[in-house]
C-alpha cells in the first residue's frame, strides 16, 4: 500500500496569503468607516431638516355677496288671547275644544252665575223704586212751585222740594248705572273669542267652579291664537346688531321638517341685556297653511348683505400678542414675515380682514407663539408627512450591527 505525497507549502505562498488577507481586512475596515461616516452625515442632515418647523398654509378668500348668521329662535302666534272668567259661577257648557277654528265673538263656553242673576233682578227693582220716587218728587215740586207763585208757601219751602227732586233724579241715575254694570257682567257669562283664530288651550270642563275674584286659579280658561302670521323672537349678539335692519330676510328651519319658511325682520327691542349682551329681535313669517305652531323652536338663518371684496381668513391664522393682531406670512424663500392686520366682523371660524393681507398672501395656519420674522419654515404636504421619520429609521438600521 503506497501513500500519496502531500504537497509542501512554501514560505512564498504563505506570505502571499497573508498579504491578501490583510488587504481584505483593511478594505472591510475602510468600508465600515466610510459607511458610518456617510450614515452620520445623513443623520445630521435629517436632524437639521427636522429642526426647520413644518407649517400648514392657508390663503385669504373673497367673501360671498351674502353672509349667513344662524341663531335659535322661538315661534309665537301673531295674537294670543288668554280668556279669563269675569264672573264667578259654574261652567254650564263649553263648545270648542283645542284645535277648533273660531270666529270673533263666537261663544266658547257658558258660566252659570245665579248670584249675579239675583243681583241684577234686585238692581232692576231698585231702579223702578227710584223712578217712582223721582216721579213723586217731580209732582210735589210742581205743586209747590204753583203755591210759591201765589205766595202761599215760602221760597225756601219750594227750594227744598226742588232739592228733593234733584236727589231723587240722582238716585235714578245711580240705579240705572248699577243695572248697566250688572248687565255688562251678565254678558261675561258667555266666554267669546276675541278674534278669528284657533283654540290652542282649554282648561275648563262642565261643572268646574270659576272664581272671578282672583282667589282661585289664575290659569286662563281658554287661549285663542291668531296664526295666519307668526312672530319669531331671536336673541341676537351685540356684535351683529348693526346688520339687523328692517325687512332683513331670514329663513326658518324647524326640527323634524324638511321644509323651510321665509321671514322678514320687523323690529328690534333697541335694548341690550346686561347679562347676555344680546338684543331681542322680532321677525314675521306668513303661515297660510298653519304649519308653524306657537311655541315651536326654530333655527333662524339671517341673510346678511356683505361686501364681496372684503377678504376673510380662518380665525386660527391670527396671532394675539403685545404688538396687536398679526398674521404670519411666508415669502418666496419660505421665510416668515409678520404683518399687522385690522379685523372686521367676527364670523365664528372666519374673520373679515379690513387691511394687512392680500389675496395672494400665504398665511401660516395655527402659528407657534415662538415664531419670529425671518425664520425659515418648511411647507407641509401629504408627501412630506408620508416620508417623515425615514432618515432616522435608516440611521438606526446602520447602527444596529454596532450593537451586536
Amino acid at each position: 500500500m503506497t501513500s500519496k505525497s502531500i504537497p509542501s507549502i512554501t514560505p512564498l505562498r504563505l506570505r502571499l496569503t497573508g498579504v491578501i488577507a490583510g488587504a481584505v481586512a483593511i478594505g472591510l475596515a475602510l468600508y465600515g468607516i466610510a459607511d458610518r461616516a456617510r450614515t452620520k452625515d445623513e443623520l445630521q442632515s435629517w436632524t437639521n431638516e427636522q429642526a426647520i418647523p413644518s407649517v400648514k398654509l392657508v390663503a385669504p378668500q373673497l367673501g360671498p355677496g351674502e353672509g349667513e348668521l344662524r341663531l335659535p329662535g322661538n315661534v309665537s302666534a301673531f295674537y294670543a288671547g288668554k280668556i279669563y272668567a269675569r264672573v264667578s259661577g259654574y261652567v254650564k257648557d263649553w263648545y270648542d275644544d283645542i284645535g277648533a277654528h273660531v270666529k270673533k265673538g263666537q261663544v266658547l263656553a257658558v258660566i252659570d252665575a245665579p248670584d249675579l242673576d239675583q243681583q241684577l233682578a234686585q238692581a232692576r227693582a231698585d231702579l223702578v223704586k227710584a223712578q217712582a220716587d223721582e216721579q213723586l218728587a217731580q209732582v210735589t215740586y210742581d205743586r209747590w212751585q204753583v203755591l210759591a207763585k201765589q205766595n202761599i208757601v215760602s221760597q225756601q219751602a219750594k227750594d227744598e222740594r226742588y232739592g228733593a227732586l234733584g236727589a231723587r233724579t240722582a238716585a235714578v241715575h245711580a240705579a240705572q248705572a248699577n243695572v248697566a254694570r250688572l248687565e255688562a257682567l251678565t254678558s261675561f257669562k258667555n266666554l267669546t273669542a276675541p278674534f278669528d283664530g284657533i283654540v290652542t288651550a282649554r282648561s275648563v270642563d262642565i261643572g268646574d267652579l270659576v272664581d272671578a275674584s282672583g282667589r282661585g286659579t289664575s290659569k286662563a280658561l281658554f287661549v285663542v291664537s291668531d296664526v295666519h302670521t307668526m312672530r319669531i323672537y331671536v336673541d341676537v349678539p351685540q356684535k351683529f346688531l348693526g346688520a339687523m335692519k328692517e325687512n332683513l330676510k331670514a329663513t326658518l328651519q324647524l326640527p323634524g321638517m324638511d321644509e323651510t319658511f321665509e321671514a322678514r325682520l320687523l323690529t328690534t327691542s333697541n335694548s341690550v341685556s346686561e347679562q347676555s349682551r344680546t338684543a331681542l329681535v322680532q321677525l314675521l313669517a306668513d303661515n297660510p297653511d298653519g304649519k308653524l305652531w306657537p311655541g315651536a323652536f326654530t333655527m333662524v338663518t339671517f341673510h346678511i348683505p356683505s361686501d364681496p371684496n372684503v377678504l376673510r381668513i380662518p380665525a386660527t391664522a391670527l396671532i394675539f400678542g403685545p404688538n396687536g393682531m398679526q398674521v404670519a406670512k411666508v415669502d418666496e424663500e419660505n421665510k416668515v414675515v409678520l404683518s399687522k392686520v385690522q379685523l372686521g366682523r367676527n364670523l365664528g371660524t372666519y374673520v373679515e380682514v379690513a387691511s394687512g393681507v392680500s389675496l395672494s398672501d400665504r398665511l401660516i395656519d395655527s402659528p407657534q407663539e415662538t415664531i419670529a420674522p425671518g425664520d425659515t419654515v418648511r411647507i407641509a404636504s401629504a408627501q412630506d408627512q408620508s416620508v417623515t421619520g425615514r432618515p432616522m429609521e435608516q440611521a438606526r438600521a446602520h447602527e444596529a450591527p454596532d450593537g451586536d
